[in-house]
């Protein structure tokens, strides 16, 4: 679709060692061409590498939470195994199609590791094995069923924040507005959002970014639009396009992250202009020069875990119970 930018030209060095390696660990890189199996195979060998080291935390134990369509596998962080503690719950991104709390082991762990808080991470069902909105009821139970039973979860059931990296950015946002508009979440403390896909059909970093070495090429979205979606009207569905919500009431203070060089930037732009438009307390980052993902290179890419702290500072400062 028309012209696109030299991205390679605009990275920053850290990020362009950062492609480097990716490339040099994926010989046989996840691409939409692929069959799914090997697709996912493929990203989880990838990101193996950058799950590796990063800080420890007390607790680390994967659990099975009931929902409507059967068990779903979390992960549970806590820095801590006394104490009750708020809860973060963090949906991985992936396109709806591949990832896993494997692949996002290391930002979970870091966040937990950073704020203070419980984390969970929810292994929801991948498309097309599921389709929307299978994935946001899965997410919905999940919490329901932690802050039903918080006290052997160790967890405040008020204190809950939502976060989450690309695809998983767009779910944390839908559920936590299904709850909301369900009148099952009374309140929330905030949202950390990574590089979201919000539901923008066109853009100018649409039509100038994206390429082989973000997987984020005009095809690579439709790709995954179309295996998460199952129908192209629901593109329009308020738990997809995040963009056509009423944010005039019901929603946190919100930490919000675009990659400058990713085609999804605008994305997170225009979520950034409709809360100050609804004068919601929010902090809108670009980070320039990295590409969309950055949040996974901690190893070797100084912005991720400065991203990660002001995550975690803006968390802090936002107490539910000041």
């Amino acid at each position: 679709m028309g012209h696109k930018y030299d991205v390679p030209r605009l990275w920053t060095e850290q990020m362009g060692r950062v492609v480097d390696t990716q490339n040099e660990l994926a010989k046989d890189a996840y691409v939409t061409g692929q069959s799914l199996e090997d697709m996912r195979q493929a990203y989880r060998t990838e990101r193996a590498f950058w799950n590796e080291g990063g800080p420890s935390v007390a607790v680390v134990t994967d659990y099975n939470a009931p929902t409507r369509y059967g068990q779903v596998r979390v992960r549970y962080y806590r820095p801590t195994a006394e104490d009750t503690l708020p809860l973060i719950v963090y949906m991985h991104g992936g396109g709806w199609v591949i990832g896993d709390v494997d692949t996002h082991d290391r930002i979970a762990r870091t966040l937990c590791h950073l704020t203070g808080a419980a984390v969970v991470s929810i292994d929801y069902t991948l498309a097309p094995d599921a389709q929307f909105p299978r994935q946001i009821h899965e997410c919905v139970d999940v919490v329901t069923h932690i802050r039903d039973n918080a006290e052997k979860w160790s967890i405040d059931p008020e204190d809950i924040s939502f976060a989450g990296d690309s695809a998983g950015a767009n779910m944390a946002v839908a559920t936590m507005l299904m709850m909301r508009d369900e009148g099952t979440l009374s309140s929330v403390r905030t949202m950390l959002l990574f590089y979201g896909a919000y539901g923008l059909k066109d853009s100018m970093s649409m039509r100038l970014l994206g390429g082989s070495w973000d997987g984020l090429t005009e095809e690579d979205y439709a790709y995954y639009l179309g295996q998460y979606l199952p129908d192209l009207a629901d593109v329009d569905d308020p738990y997809f396009n995040i963009l056509r919500n009423d944010f005039s009431h019901g929603i946190p203070p919100s930490y919000v992250v675009a990659a400058g060089l990713d085609p999804l930037r605008d994305d997170s732009r225009t979520l950034a202009e409709i809360l100050t438009l609804c004068s919601v307390p929010h902090l809108f980052h670009e980070v320039d020069g990295v590409i969309h993902g950055f949040l996974h290179h901690s190893k070797m890419l100084d912005q991720t875990m400065e991203v990660l702290s002001e995550a975690a500072n803006f968390y802090t400062d936002h107490p539910l119970h000041p």
